[in-house]
């Protein structure tokens, strides 16, 4: 049996099936390109049928993302799979991956069909898929909970109808390590032609084991893992694909396995996942929370001074995490600012490193020491996919416990410079009034958060927050970075309507 695991990558897929999530095709593309730099074997890119913008987004990503292969879901109705064709069909190597439930309470309660007939849509699924490409995974949904002797029917005639890679789901997350195992076992003793397939396993976190469910079933024969980054997806999520490679790197004297991933991307990766869905990585989340490095303890902080492997079992590096900060103030030039982001892994263009060093500028008047987390915060926020409609030229405001809440707001658009002033309950929503009126829309705010990403009373401030017109139920989520949190909420608000006027224009230009 093979010592190498197939990575595949759910997050453009499952993972934006996570409530508040949605992703415009430029930011699916930006996601794609760097799983593709990640290292990943399969992106699965979407569900085609879905959507017309799911559709063009998969079809985009087809075409642009070279080296990898890419994936369109489908049900084993044809509609869906020669949906999924067409999006996927220009890709390097693309994939079709079809699915259909075999548990009793999915055959019973949704699908309202027999075994047999599963079995049927299976097949016939399948060899429509095999007419157009020779890469077909198929998925028996909600696996873990069918009975055993019906789901390895299933599988076989699967295999016999021409399916290359068999997806074993843990679909609720109802599994448990040794007994995920032991069904894996299971399947592969007794399945025929299963060795000729690579088996899959796609676990969700519903009790908190899909990462532990998937090395489990590695162990167990499994040669592909299908997750997320950051463990994103329905529900509680799916199982995190940078544990599982840390894992089976960290402890490859109990697994004995490698992967194809790039580890020095996984925490670019995570930020650009964070940033663009707009979900928080908590502090002490493994391998890429911002506390999974971190030593308070005196001891502890003794300890890693003396040997970094007294308590630190992963080197941060590895990762893509700097180990060392270079302060950098008002005095730097650009010469070391240039130099600090190349060490950080950015490569900016002349015009981007020129804005990025002017809000560094700008930021350093304000902050005595910028970090290497301060710099990450201000690349990221300056690099824009959605081609800025306004831009903040200028914010004051008046509030206070007696005075109505005020905000004068000046916005540049292109060479003018357009000027308005709104009262609200409070400041951020004088602010976004005024920029309401510049713009010509009406949006509500749906969802509003701010966290400090650098320490200090100088800390940048992050606003995140999610709008959408009154009479639309679209979200476009937004985000700007200040050591002031009411310009962290005008920029982020503004970066909103930007995504919300580009979409629009790209609509239009697609009629």
């Amino acid at each position: 049996m093979s010592n190498r695991v197939y990575i595949f990558d759910t997050t453009l897929r499952d993972g934006e099936q996570s409530p508040g999530v949605s992703l415009n095709r430029n930011e699916k593309l930006e996601i794609a390109r760097q799983l593709a730099r990640l290292g990943v074997d399969i992106i699965e890119a979407g569900f085609p049928i879905t959507s017309s913008g799911d559709f063009e987004a998969v079809k985009t990503i087809a075409r642009e993302v070279r080296g990898v292969t890419v994936a369109g879901l489908a049900r084993t109705n044809f509609a869906d799979i020669d949906r999924a064709w067409e999006a996927v069909k220009h890709a390097d190597q693309p994939r079709i991956h079809t699915f259909i439930a075999t548990s009793d309470i999915h055959l019973k309660h949704k699908l309202r069909m027999s075994g047999e007939q599963v079995i049927e849509a299976a097949v016939a699924g399948i060899k429509r898929a095999r007419g157009y490409t020779s890469d077909v995974e198929f998925s028996a949904e909600d696996a873990s909970r069918s009975e055993l002797n019906f789901l390895c029917r299933v599988v076989e005639a699967a295999i016999a109808a021409g399916a290359t890679t068999i997806n074993i789901p843990d679909t609720v997350g109802y599994a448990t390590p040794d007994e995920f195992a032991e069904f894996i076992r299971s399947i592969m003793n007794n399945v025929r032609g299963i060795e000729k397939v690579i088996l899959s396993i796609h676990c969700h976190d519903d009790l908190g084991l899909a990462v532990s469910n998937s090395l489990a079933a590695v162990l167990a024969g499994a040669r592909q893992v299908e997750g997320a980054i950051n463990g994103i997806g329905e529900r509680a999520g799916n199982a995190s694909i940078e544990e599982i490679v840390m894992a089976l790197y960290t402890r490859r004297d109990r697994y004995g396995l490698e992967t194809g991933i790039n580890t020095e991307e996984i925490y670019r990766t995570s930020k650009l996942v964070s940033k663009l869905t707009g979900m928080e990585i908590q502090p002490n989340k493994a391998v890429v929370g911002k506390n999974a490095f971190a030593h308070e303890s005196g001891i502890h902080q003794d300890g890693v001074l003396k040997e970094r492997t007294t308590y630190e079992i992963m080197n941060p590096t590895m990762v893509g995490i700097a180990h060392g900060n270079l302060v950098l103030g008002k005095h730097s030039g650009r010469h070391a600012f240039r130099s600090r982001l190349v060490e950080l892994g950015f490569a900016l263009n002349e015009q981007e490193l020129n804005k990025a060093f002017a809000r560094f500028k700008d930021l350093a008047d304000r902050k005595k020491e910028i970090t290497d987390q301060d710099l990450e915060a201000i690349v990221e926020n300056e690099i824009r996919k959605v081609p800025p409609t306004y831009e903040l030229a200028y914010l004051h405001i008046s509030s206070g416990t007696t005075v109505v809440p005020t905000a004068t707001v000046g916005l540049n658009h292109g060479e003018e410079l357009l000027e308005e002033a709104a009262c609200g309950n409070g400041p951020v929503d004088a602010i976004c009034k005024a920029v309401d009126k510049i713009a010509g829309y009406n949006c509500r705010l749906y969802s509003w958060s701010i966290n400090a990403i650098t320490g200090g009373k100088d800390a940048l401030g992050e606003v995140t927050l999610r709008i959408a017109e009154n009479n639309s139920e679209r979200l476009y989520m937004g985000r700007g970075i200040s050591t002031d949190i009411l310009e962290s909420s005008a920029r982020a608000y503004i970066n909103a309507v930007n995504k919300m006027i580009y979409e629009k224009k790209n609509q239009n230009n697609d009629k």
